[in-house]
């Protein structure tokens, strides 16, 4: 057999399961996240919007790291940069123990953004490589795989957590803090903190183990499509800048993983300050964001792309999120809540659909182009945090700052009618 052939099927199935693992790894500590926001703001004694700073240091990583990360890329390849990516994640995990001991926000902030950063190297190298493990049709089907690994994550994370970090958190009510002494106050707040040395510890040494399984792992590099293929468009286009739908998917991407996450880590916030759920119950919330978002993924393995296409998977999406959205501005209590957790279901289809439409044709631009997209996930910083300031304005209030939603839906249905398709060759369409 000529060795320019392609590989077997079946040569692909390590690599898989290794890069579901990763899913499952970004998942965890992605929308871990939900839970540390409710208790860093009664362990740090925060505001809402400066509690949602959690989110924005987490995610502001990947505008900061995410050009760099597809230049480490160049030297290291996909294996090297997935060790090097969790061994900065394990470096940032480790700073939760100064911070607990300190109770200081920053610092949190701190380890948080050190995570970001190895995450933003992990996931530049991790997303192209899961999208060409085969036909670009199907790699919608491909990333909704790796989506449940993610997803399903997601949902434990909170459970997790969530029994460690904020059992008994209503001991540490305001009203009830307002009793104590300074110092007594203090002291149960520092009791507090020191939960989350012994899970970050936990989450660091399993970042060690894996990376050192990768490197012992027979994890091949993946060439950039250019080099499989001289005749791709890309070799007529001297900039990256000349392709118009590349772009119009960053920003599609990066109001997606804004009302991602919006969905998803605000909603115990949400429950708690908006609605005035007790943490107790609130604590399940992002539990189910993600079992809508389980649903959504196998949903679209069944029908992505043999029913319908990745393009309309994400209209029906987009449009499913917008009447989502309104129920979550005007639907009462519970009700809104519900609609809010929905919008993991509607999500679902999104990231597997925006990921290979806004990639295919870019050949030697792939990585720049996949560093592209992972800056837009910052949209997960900047969206949260707007919606948290705009709900501390008692004009507006928490439930009305989810206006914020409608825009973001509509211009991903233009993305997923029109936009994915500008720039693009007669032929790719």
């Amino acid at each position: 057999m000529p060795t320019t052939s392609a590989p077997p099927q079946k040569s692909y199935l390590i690599p898989t399961i290794i890069i579901g693992v990763l899913f499952f790894v970004f998942g965890f500590i992605t929308w871990v996240n939900s839970t540390l926001i409710p208790y860093l703001q009664t362990a740090c004694e925060l505001t809402a919007a400066q509690a949602i700073l959690v989110t924005f240091a987490s995610y502001i990583a990947y505008a900061v790291m995410a050009f760099p990360s597809s230049w480490v890329l160049k030297f290291t390849g996909f294996k090297k940069g997935m060790i090097l990516g969790l061994a900065i994640m394990a470096l940032g995990a480790l700073v939760f123990i100064p911070a607990s001991h300190t109770r200081t926000f920053g610092v949190f902030l701190t380890g948080l953004f050190v995570m970001g950063i190895g995450m933003a190297l992990l996931q530049t190298a991790v997303n192209p490589y899961i999208t060409i493990l085969g036909p670009i049709d199907s790699a919608a089907k491909r990333m909704s795989v790796m989506g449940i690994c993610n997803k399903g994550a997601g949902a434990i994370a909170p459970l997790v957590m969530g029994a460690v970090l904020l059992s008994g958190m209503d001991a540490y009510a305001p009203e009830k803090l307002k009793l104590l002494s300074i110092d007594a106050k203090n002291q149960l707040l520092d009791q507090l903190a020191g939960k989350i040395v012994t899970p970050y510890i936990i989450i660091a040494v399993a970042f060690i183990v894996l990376a050192v399984a990768i490197y012992f792992s027979s994890l091949p590099d993946i060439k950039n499509e250019d080099e499989t293929n001289p005749d791709h468009i890309s070799q007529d286009r001297k900039s990256i800048f000349k392709y118009p739908y590349l772009w119009l998917g960053f920003i599609t991407l990066f109001l997606y993983v804004g009302v991602e996450v919006m969905a998803g880590d605000t909603i115990q916030l949400y429950g708690k300050q908006g609605l005035g759920i007790s943490i107790e119950i609130a604590k399940h919330y992002t539990t189910y964001t993600m079992l809508g978002m389980l649903a959504g993924y196998l949903l679209g393995i069944v029908l992505i792309p043999k029913v319908i296409s990745q393009a309309t998977a994400l209209k029906v999406a987009a449009i499913l999120g917008i009447l989502l959205s309104i129920g979550v501005i005007y639907a009462p209590g519970t009700y809104s809540i519900l609609c809010l957790a929905l919008l993991g279901f509607a999500n679902a289809p999104m990231w597997p659909a925006i990921w290979p439409l806004t990639i295919d044709g870019l050949g030697k631009y792939l990585k720049t182009g996949s560093a592209l997209l992972i800056v837009g996930i910052a949209g997960g910083a900047i969206l949260p945090k707007i919606w948290a300031i705009l709900g501390e304005n008692p004009n507006i209030g928490f439930q009305k700052a989810f206006w914020l939603l409608i825009p973001c839906y509509l211009f991903i249905l233009f993305f997923a009618t029109v936009g994915n398709k500008i720039g693009k060759t007669a032929g790719k369409q």
